[in-house]
């Protein structure tokens, strides 16, 4: 992994943006910057989302009528350990170089702590204990971490401390609740 590629991380945990995207901005916005590479899912008039390869954007709205409204982006970052180079999003690649096959969460973390970013362990006792799941309470991202290895349960691909995905937004609401149980 170069050390580019780790900076769209601790890019994307600091800020809550992918590229300058927010995942309030619409598919034009997306699309605009990541360009027209994606697959697109909608399962129903209400929901929308774009597969970027490693980044995903997602749409809500309450009929087909209304306009989309961002919902959140989630980063995919399991999928770089199939190896695949199209994983990564041509912009992405272009921007910040070649990406590892996996994204170790203790670097990360290391990375974000010496920047002064904070992490806060949120983890569902559901996931645990083969996901642990972390939030930066500012840009209110969220990172999932393999924890402990299961077959059928935890990718045969990756390795306990490896980071299965970076989501945001996740609200302090939403948080709160899950703290609770």
């Amino acid at each position: 992994m170069t050390p580019y590629s780790l900076a769209f991380y601790v890019d994307v945990v600091t800020s809550g943006t992918v590229l300058g995207l927010r995942p309030t901005d619409g598919p034009e916005q997306v699309t605009g910057l990541l360009g027209d590479g994606f697959g697109e899912n909608t399962p129903d008039a209400h929901t929308m989302w774009r597969d970027y390869g490693m980044a995903e954007f997602s749409w809500v709205r309450d009929s087909a009528r209304d306009p989309w409204d961002g919902h959140h982006f989630t980063l995919q970052v399991h999928r770089l350990a199939s190896g695949d180079a199209a994983t990564v999003n041509d912009v992405l690649r272009a921007r910040y170089g070649r990406f590892g096959r996996r994204l170790r969460f203790a670097k990360l973390r290391t990375l974000l702590e010496r920047r002064g970013v904070p992490l806060v362990e949120i983890t569902h006792p559901a996931n645990a204990p083969h996901y642990q799941e972390f939030w930066q309470p500012e840009s209110r991202v969220s990172i999932m971490v393999v924890g402990t290895r299961a077959e059928y349960i935890t990718p045969s691909a990756l390795r306990s401390g490896d980071v299965y995905r970076i989501s945001g937004v996740l609200p302090a609401a939403v948080v709160e609740a899950r703290r609770k149980g």
